[in-house]
């Protein structure tokens, strides 16, 4: 038993370091620039909002600072906010329309209800800009972003926002998230035309319109919980979509250690199909990954205790780049057990949270499987 424990976790590693796709060293980003269209298409913005009255004038108005040469305009949806978020949006002005949601009809998640009302608002436009309220963009994001579909052909294009990354819960485990993200949906295989394989980041996603209305629309994922990565599958379908790293689009919420709890055993279950054998499964398989590599190197002796550590400085190596893109210390990645234990965790509360009818729980609303 003891040199199961000690080298499925190094063969483990192994196969995620030269196995797939290379995803850890986070070459997919938004650094290249493409070249310029001959003609700026007509884009719209829409922006569901719940409850984002302390952030919404900075992101609403970073999208109004867009240097686009296009035809552009921004439209918001005020998710039946009581912080009065449409009205400080309303201030704003410009090129901003507020509408107000309608109440949710069953079989919607908030969210994608929101953003079907905002797209039947958009009318005809080349392109739909689907940002959350609580992201800002530098001027030049939307340009970049419609330079890219342009010269790809693109009918998804879609940044992992850089997310907030401040205190120390966030320095643990925020990095973590989007490594995480990485590895169940390697960026360079989504980006492949020829794998299957098919995410987005629900922060910022660009959409041909016409390819979204061929695919179904947003009613085709109304009941999504993890509704950009039912996005990038059901756009990928319509043709070829991008997802990388930015930094033009970062968010602007703090997080608290209850924060990311919260955000991510929110859709952890969802991604598990709801199954309790995919949950066990998973739990255990985390346990081995993550948390048997220290165990044995700490406590093993002879090859066990080498494959132990071997499989511990995998790990510390795989993080590094993402650490690096979050400009944080290669250290934080020896702590890499811990936080696959406290995700392990995640997924766990997830699953007890649906088990007591408040599955996808978000903005005091339980959404998965339907519930109301």
């Amino acid at each position: 038993m003891i040199w199961l424990v000690s080298f499925l976790p190094l063969a483990i590693w192994l196969h995620l370091l030269f196995g797939r796709g290379f995803f850890w060293l986070t070459r997919e980003r938004d650094d290249r620039d493409a070249p310029a269209p001959e003609h700026w298409p007509s884009v719209v913005a829409v922006v569901p909002a719940r409850n984002e009255a302390d952030v919404i004038a900075h992101s609403a108005g970073s999208l109004l600072r867009q240097d686009y040469q296009g035809p552009f305009r921004v439209i918001l949806v005020d998710d039946q906010s009581d912080d009065g978020t449409g009205d400080v949006a309303r201030t704003l002005g410009g090129r901003l329309d507020v509408l107000s949601g309608a109440p949710r009809p069953p079989g919607w998640t908030g969210k994608l209800w929101a953003v079907k009302q905002g797209v039947v608002q958009a009318g005809s436009a080349d392109y739909l800009w689907l940002t959350d309220a609580d992201i800002a963009h530098r001027p030049n994001n939307l340009s970049k972003l419609v330079a890219r579909a342009e010269a790809g052909g693109l009918v998804l294009t879609s940044l992992m926002a850089k997310l907030h990354c401040g205190n120390v819960a966030e320095k643990l485990l925020i990095p973590a998230f989007v490594f995480f993200f990485d590895m169940l949906y390697p960026f360079g295989w989504v980006n492949d035309p020829r794998n299957p394989l098919a995410a987005a980041a629900g922060g910022c996603m660009l959409i041909r319109r016409e390819a979204l209305e061929n695919a179904g629309g947003i009613d085709a994922i109304r009941g999504e919980i993890i509704d950009d990565c039912a996005m990038g599958r059901m756009m990928k379908k319509q043709g070829a979509i991008w997802l990388g790293l930015t930094d033009r689009a970062v968010s602007l919420r703090p997080y608290r250690f209850a924060d990311i709890h919260k955000m991510v055993s929110r859709s952890a279950y969802a991604q598990l199909s709801y199954s309790p054998l995919q949950l066990l499964g998973t739990v255990i398989g985390m346990l081995i990954v993550y948390v048997a590599a220290p165990f044995v190197a700490l406590f093993a002796r002879g090859p066990a205790q080498m494959a132990g550590l071997a499989a511990w400085a995998i790990m510390v190596i795989a993080f590094a780049p993402m650490l690096r893109f979050y400009r944080l210390s290669p250290l934080w990645g020896t702590l890499m057990p811990l936080i696959g234990a406290l995700y392990g965790a995640f997924t766990f509360d997830s699953a007890v949270q649906h088990w007591r009818g408040r599955g996808g729980m978000w903005k005091g609303r339980a959404q998965a499987m339907g519930k109301a």
